[in-house]
């Protein structure tokens, strides 16, 4: 096989969640650009008819899906409804999340519900929805998003590090029950982009230096930056690799 051949998913079908944010749309783009046909998850509807119709350019199939997460019992009916429209799934890309900025003393018990709630229990009801598809296949693909935050104390995100620092330990476990069903799991950990979720964060410009002063590759990162992980986690070339963490941050977890 061509080495290149390897990072194509042509005849796959993938799932993004949060598909319609920032990071979302570049990592569908990526998967249709590689062969996947697409099925896209969230909870907001806005923006999803310009990415269906890119996605189609690209010549492969996409549906978009609106759906809340949190909602227990919408996990498994979208999950079921998408190997109904595809007929299966080969790839997860399990990446819907958010923040809420506040110093621990004023993080109230309500945000942290809804930040956990969000970024580690809705991802894990994702990604076993999808795996009870996937074993009687033996085979599948599971991509999380965590953070540098996962390993990093940062302040002001108390509740948003918590989560991302159990999608870490999450996906290891996962890898570790999963393997024997053919199923790898791994996590693409991003440092800071500039984000629909970033923007007004980085707007500060003695935040954005304070940032920037402490990346060797001194500059944010861009979604650009993350699809090549995402591609080659989701492709043959990764079937070795399960239960990996992969640091997408210009060199910032360096020292």
């Amino acid at each position: 096989m061509n080495v290149l051949d390897m990072f194509r998913l042509d005849d796959r079908v993938a799932v993004v969640t949060g598909a319609t944010g920032t990071i979302g749309q570049a990592y569908c783009k990526a998967l249709a650009q590689a062969g996947a046909s697409v099925a896209v998850l969230d909870k907001e509807s806005k923006g999803s008819e310009a990415l269906l119709e890119a996605l189609i350019k690209e010549g492969v199939e996409a549906k978009y899906y609106q759906v809340d997460l949190t909602d227990d019992e919408a996990v498994p009916r979208v999950v079921d409804q998408i190997v109904s429209d595809f007929g299966r799934i080969d790839i997860l890309v399990n990446h819907a999340g958010m923040n809420i900025r506040k110093p621990a003393l004023e993080l109230t018990l309500a945000d942290w519900d809804k930040v956990i709630g969000l970024n580690l229990r809705a991802m894990f009801a994702m990604a076993q929805a999808v795996a009870r598809h996937m074993v009687p296949r033996g085979r599948g693909k599971i991509i999380n998003t965590a953070s540098v935050s996962s390993v990093r104390g940062h302040p002001r995100l108390v509740a948003y590090a918590a989560s991302k620092g159990g999608v870490m330990q999450m996906t290891r476990v996962l890898a570790n029950e999963w393997a024997p069903y053919g199923i790898n799991v791994n996590a693409i950990a991003p440092g800071y982009l500039r984000t629909q979720q970033t923007e007004r964060f980085l707007d500060d410009p003695e935040t954005m230096r304070s940032i920037v002063e402490k990346i060797p590759m001194k500059r944010l990162g861009k979604p650009e930056d993350l699809v090549g992980g995402l591609i080659y986690l989701a492709s043959a070339a990764s079937d070795y690799v399960t239960g990996h963490m992969l640091f997408i941050e210009g060199g910032r977890l360096i020292d």
